[in-house]
């Protein structure tokens, strides 16, 4: 089992200048001068940053696509990467359970709910032991990993390299941070937020629950943190 629940990321490739290229992406759509002009001008960053957010408010996200970012992850269970790949404009490479066996006890992640009830997190520690157990019975038993993982659960912890555009990358923010997300995404994602917005701090406003950009809730059920819309 691991250390703990919370999951292990780092934010291993972004670009350099991720803040002026965005920023002449922005601009060259509505500019006669070329790129690479606008690219090496002396602009200040608050101008930079009226643009791109005058330019993202309106919609034009094709401006933010030219940004991608990298991640390390590590600490999380199956049932968390299997919503984090249904995600359409990311890529993925995960540990595989195919090529990687297991040795001994593998590591799994305690879901909150039942890590904070005593007798209960011991029936969930005892009942992973047993998993491992026939687990690995089966791989001495020459079973291949890739029929012998059939038995390994959800809680299953995982790895993998994760990658994305800086529009997917706020839109990720914008859904898995909503209180209604499952809580260990939920984890997740804001430390994939926390590492870029360390890097680059004029991106916290964008990386936000979906209600703080929209000013109100769009879900069937609210946490009350925003007004419902009207009519949903």
């Amino acid at each position: 089992m691991s250390n703990n629940n919370k999951p292990v990321v780092n934010l291993i490739s972004k670009p350099n200048n991720m803040l002026k290229t965005v920023y002449t992406a922005c601009r060259t759509c509505y500019s006669a001068d070329y790129p690479i002009n606008i690219y090496n001008s002396t602009d200040d960053e608050e101008k930079m940053l009226k643009l791109i957010e005058r330019v993202i408010s309106s919609g034009h996200y094709s401006t933010i696509e030219h940004i991608q970012v990298t991640f390390a992850i590590a600490n999380v269970s199956r049932a968390c990467t299997h919503q984090l790949v249904r995600h359409r404009h990311m890529s993925f490479s995960q540990k595989s359970q195919r090529y990687v066996k297991e040795k001994g006890q593998f590591d799994f992640i305690i879901p909150p709910t039942i890590e904070k009830n005593p007798e209960l997190k011991e029936k969930f520690v005892s009942f992973m032991g047993e998993i491992s157990d026939k687990y690995q019975e089966f791989i001495e038993a020459g079973i291949p990993a890739e029929d012998a993982r059939a038995v390994l659960p959800n809680a299953t912890a995982s790895s993998m390299v994760a990658s994305l555009n800086l529009r997917e990358m706020i839109h990720l923010a914008n859904l898995r941070l909503c209180t209604r997300a499952q809580y260990e995404i939920r984890l997740l994602v804001k430390e994939m937020c926390d590492a870029l917005v360390a890097e680059e701090a004029w991106l916290k406003p964008y990386l936000v629950p979906k209600c703080e950009r929209l000013g109100f809730c769009d879900e069937d059920k609210s946490c009350g943190r925003k007004p419902k819309l009207a009519g949903v």
